[in-house]
C-alpha cells in the first residue's frame, strides 16, 4: 500500500512512485500515436473524412462508459476495504485473546497453557498470510507451534484453530477452564474462523470475467473511435485529449484490477506484512518476549 503525504502541485504532475501511470502508459501512447495518425490522414484526405460526428455521441457514450466503470471500481473497492475490515479484526482479536488468557490464566500452573494458546494465535496469523500470498502455509506456522506437532495438511491455518480448541477442551476437562469461560474463549476462536473464511471468500471470488471484459473492450472501443470523431474539429488538440480519456478509463481499470485482489503484492494491495508484524507485537508483548521490530514503508510502499 502507498503510504505518502498528501502530494503538492509538482508532485501531483511527476509523482510515479504509487501512480497508475506506469502500467497504462503503453495503452496512452499507442492511442496517442494511433490519434495522430487519423488527424496526419483527416487533414491529407479529407474526402474520406466527409461527416464529422464532433463531441456529441461521444460525450453520450463516455457518460456511460463512467458510470459503467464507478460501478466496477465502488465493487473492487469494496472488496479491498472488506479485506481491511478482516485483518483489523483479526488484529481486535488478538489483543482480546491476549487479555483474556493474561487474565484468566494468571498462575504459574497455566503459564504453558498460555504461552502456548498465544503463540498459536500468531501461528494462525502467519499462516493465513501465507495461504493469502500464495506461501508455504506450514512452513510460516512452525516456528509458533509446539516442537514436533505436524499441522493438519489440508488446511494448516485452520489446523491451527483446531489445536487451540484441543488445548482449551483438556484444560476444562482438567478443572483449570469453566464451562463459561471455555465458552467465552471458544467464540473468540470461532472470531478468528470467520476472518479466515472471508479472506478466503475474497481471493477465491473474482468479480465475474464478462463484466471485466464488456468494460474493457467497451472502453478500447470508445478510444479508438473518438479521434475519427474528433480530429476535423479539434486537429492536433485530438491526440492530448484522447491520451487524457485513455489515461482516465484504463488508469480507473488497471486501479480496479489492484484493488479486486487485495492480498496481492502491487503497490495498492493491502500492506498484509505491516499487519502480521502487529499481530507478532501482540503476541510477545503478551509473552514478555523481545517486540520484533514494525514494518516502515519504503520509498512509500508498505507492504
Amino acid at each position: 500500500m502507498i503510504v505518502r503525504p498528501r502530494p503538492n502541485l509538482l508532485a501531483i504532475l511527476f509523482t510515479l512512485r504509487g501512480s497508475i501511470l506506469p502500467q497504462v502508459a503503453p495503452t496512452v501512447t499507442g492511442l496517442a500515436a494511433f490519434a495522430c495518425l487519423v488527424v496526419v490522414a483527416e487533414q491529407r484526405w479529407p474526402e474520406a473524412f466527409p461527416v464529422t460526428a464532433g463531441i456529441g455521441p461521444f460525450t453520450l457514450i463516455g457518460l456511460a462508459l463512467s458510470i459503467f466503470l464507478s460501478f466496477r471500481n465502488n465493487s473492487c473497492y469494496e472488496r479491498w476495504w472488506e479485506g481491511r475490515k478482516a485483518w483489523g479484526a483479526l488484529v481486535v482479536e488478538a489483543r482480546g485473546l491476549a487479555r483474556t488468557l493474561g487474565a484468566l490464566l494468571p498462575d504459574e500452573a497455566d503459564a504453558t497453557l498460555r504461552r502456548r494458546s498465544l503463540r498459536r494465535v500468531a501461528g494462525f496469523a502467519n499462516g493465513l498470510h501465507a495461504r493469502l500470498r500464495g506461501g508455504d502455509e506450514a512452513a510460516a506456522i512452525a516456528p509458533w507451534q509446539p516442537p514436533g506437532e505436524t499441522p493438519r495438511a489440508f488446511s494448516p491455518t485452520d489446523g491451527v484453530l483446531a489445536a487451540l480448541t484441543v488445548d482449551l477442551a483438556e484444560a476444562m476437562r482438567a478443572g483449570r477452564l469453566s464451562d463459561v469461560t471455555f465458552a467465552l474463549l471458544e467464540r473468540k476462536i470461532a472470531d478468528l474462523s470467520a476472518i479466515h473464511t472471508t479472506c478466503e471468500r475474497i481471493q477465491a471470488t473474482p468479480l465475474p470475467f464478462a463484466y471485466t471484459l464488456l468494460l474493457y473492450r467497451t472502453a478500447w472501443l470508445y478510444c479508438l473511435f473518438l479521434p475519427i470523431g474528433l480530429s476535423g474539429s479539434l486537429g492536433w488538440a485530438t491526440p492530448p485529449a484522447v491520451a487524457l480519456v485513455a489515461y482516465t478509463f484504463f488508469g480507473l481499470d488497471a486501479l480496479g484490477d489492484e484493488l479486486e485482489e487485495p492480498f496481492g503484492l502491487e503497490p495498492n494491495d493491502l500492506p498484509l506484512d505491516a499487519m502480521l508484524r502487529v499481530v507478532e507485537r501482540i503476541v510477545c508483548d503478551a509473552l514478555g518476549e523481545p517486540l520484533p521490530e514494525p514494518v516502515e514503508p519504503k520509498d512509500y510502499l508498505l507492504r
